[in-house]
């Protein structure tokens, strides 16, 4: 048997770190239109808000994937998730669908990485 093996929940904890990247990525390759997202879900000023966020989503990728801090990483993830799926309903209404738009997918990645961390 290797020295070395990634348990279900290294995995899960991995993959929910890695799914950070291009959320960090895409904000910072359109920080204008992402400032007006934060703003039209009343997280104002939205550019701070922005800078929080992606050095959260940093922290947490970084974090999860390579195991440092796995549950500081993954509760910076879940503060980000819980907010997106807070600012999905302010802008949205209260639908539970993914047609819809609903907050359903940010909930279960915040569950996600509460999971893989414990």
């Amino acid at each position: 048997m290797p020295e070395f093996m990634l348990t279900p929940i290294d995995l899960l904890r991995i993959l929910c770190g890695i799914w950070f990247i291009p959320h960090f990525i895409g904000k910072l390759r359109n920080f204008e239109k992402a400032t007006k997202t934060f703003e039209a879900a009343g997280l104002k000023p939205g550019k701070p808000f922005i800078v929080l966020t992606v050095a959260l989503e940093f922290v947490a990728a970084v974090g999860m994937v390579f195991g440092i801090y796995p549950r500081w990483a993954a509760a910076c993830g879940v503060a980000v998730l819980l907010g997106a799926a807070y600012a999905v309903v302010r802008i949205n209404g209260p639908r539970w669908r993914w047609q819809l738009m609903g907050p359903e997918y940010p909930i279960f990645w915040a569950l996600a990485c509460i999971v893989s961390a414990f």
